[in-house]
């Protein structure tokens, strides 16, 4: 074995050994808020704070860089009423979600992401779509194609275009398991 391919097998195992301890420290950490009661909202329902924009009444774009457990810009300000495109990237080693939404929805959202792992739709670097048109229980996919989020893996760029409605707080976050809890959460603050 060459020292090569040595230091390959260590960094995917460095990498996989990670993974996990995020998921475990998700799983522990959201474990009790997850259970605390049925979806309330979630990825792509009951979302009053907006809808998906038309790209003929987009007023700026926003370009949004996703690393390993961070987002950069943090914070983002928006009008009521505009129409935003927001360029995201994920510049990680992982598979990232840049999610608009309340601190409810997004709550809701990363118990369908834990169950997206379990049935091996989503790995550590890698998003499995063929498993993400499988029923995950009650008629569900996972297919992740709501107007408000993204789910990107490693090197992969994509677009949200939303239009804001109401002057609220809200948050863009990533929801796989772990993420959320580690830190990999911004702002958007929608303004009159």
């Amino acid at each position: 074995m060459s020292s090569n391919n040595s230091m390959g097998e260590r960094t995917v195992f460095t990498r996989a050994v990670r993974f996990g301890a995020i998921l475990t420290a998700g799983w522990l950490i959201a474990g009790p808020a997850l259970a605390a009661g049925a979806h309330s909202g979630g990825h792509g329902h009951g979302m009053q704070f907006g809808e998906a924009g038309k790209a003929s009444e987009v007023s700026r774009t926003i370009e949004v860089s996703m690393g390993d457990n961070y987002f950069e810009p943090e914070k983002i300000q928006v009008k009521a009423g505009e129409t935003v495109r927001f360029v995201v990237k994920n510049e990680g080693e992982f598979v990232h979600e840049f999610n608009i939404g309340s601190a409810a929805m997004h709550v809701a959202h990363q118990k369908e992401m834990v169950t997206m792992v379990e049935h091996g739709a989503l790995e550590a670097d890698r998003i499995n779509h063929a498993m993400m048109k499988m029923d995950m229980g009650g008629g569900k996919t996972m297919e992740h194609n709501d107007p408000n989020a993204v789910l990107l893996e490693p090197g992969k760029t994509g677009e949200v275009i939303w239009k804001f409605a109401e002057s609220a707080d809200l948050e863009f976050a990533c929801n796989v398991p772990g993420h959320y809890e580690a830190g990999m959460v911004g702002h958007i603050e929608v303004t009159k």
